[in-house]
């Protein structure tokens, strides 16, 4: 081994590993390798997933999934910053909603409960129905779309990520002086043609980098919503949607398959996902009653997008 050689252990995806070991990384006119060390027994769980990737994943899927930054914009950047995008990458990604969908289920359980004692008790369907309505929109071009999603380069491209968090990101920091509707106590005095509005302007959250939380927070702003009830509404529609995708991603034989192949890391990243999803929730049910909260989150995306589109533009 020629000296000053640099070596570097494998962080690779789980698809890349399978065909490849030994990797080129930087510069063409370089020789640089990735290679597997002995100490790799330590550090892969197996031979599709690092331990510490998947842990990692988790976080970032737990933290995003909440902060209204993206949470698949964010997941996109990792993906190809550890080894370009793997082709069941967006299995692994619907799995590890279990765990945000159940830190959703457990800080909103009180809330969940009230819904469903209007409904069985009280009769009261209203803010159930509005749910509903907000959810069909997305539900349905999530359901058609979905296999487009998956294959069509738009939805991986950074270039995509990074425009759409910058977007999302100028709105957020401008909220506050954008039209609104006339104000609303709460989510239960939602109409059903503002619900549609929130569910309509959630469709977009299907492009990496618009974030659904961050897209249907605005759009709750902007039917007269405060941030606080926005945010709320927002988490409490995201459950039935997040219940949906992990459903049709169970339905599949091929989705159970990969399941059992990658239990391990999927386990651990459910269970990052579920603490630091709670974490997350709590920090932003708090910050979320701040006057003008949505700008810290704003100028965070437009930072992180102008990075990448610098990086992008210069390379």
């Amino acid at each position: 081994m020629a000296e000053g050689t640099r070596f570097e252990l494998a962080v690779l995806s789980h698809a890349g590993f399978q065909d490849q070991c030994l990797k080129p990384l930087g510069h063409p006119s370089v020789s640089h390798y990735i290679i597997l060390t002995p100490i790799s027994k330590f550090l892969w769980y197996n031979e599709r997933m690092s331990i510490f990737i998947a842990i990692f994943l988790g976080i970032v899927q737990g933290l995003t999934e909440f902060i209204p930054v993206s949470s698949s914009g964010h997941l996109e950047l990792i993906q190809q910053i550890i080894g370009g995008r793997a082709d069941n990458f967006h299995l692994f990604i619907e799995l590890i909603n279990l765990g945000t969908v159940l830190a959703l289920i457990i800080y909103f359980r009180k809330r969940i409960l009230k819904i469903l004692n209007d409904i069985f008790k009280k009769k009261n369907y209203k803010l159930a129905i509005n749910v509903i309505i907000t959810c069909i929109p997305a539900g349905l071009a999530g359901l058609l779309l979905s296999h487009f999603i998956e294959t069509n380069g738009f939805f991986s491209s950074l270039y995509t990520v990074s425009i759409a968090m910058m977007v999302i990101g100028i709105l957020m920091v401008a909220s506050s002086k954008l039209p609104h509707m006339s104000k609303l106590k709460d989510e239960d005095k939602l109409t059903k043609p503002r619900a549609l509005y929130i569910g309509l302007a959630q469709v977009f959250a299907l492009i990496p980098g618009v974030s659904r939380s961050g897209s249907t927070i605005l759009a709750g702003r902007a039917v007269g919503l405060s941030a606080a009830s926005a945010a709320e509404y927002s988490f409490l529609v995201s459950i039935p949607l997040m219940l949906a995708v992990c459903a049709k991603s169970l339905i599949s034989s091929s989705t159970r398959t990969y399941l059992t192949e990658n239990l391990g890391p999927l386990l651990l990243s459910n269970l990052f996902a579920f603490v630091f999803g709670l974490i997350a929730l709590k920090v932003v049910m708090n910050y979320v009653k701040k006057q003008d909260s949505l700008r810290a989150f704003g100028f965070y995306r437009i930072i992180l997008a102008s990075i990448v589109l610098i990086y992008l533009l210069i390379q």
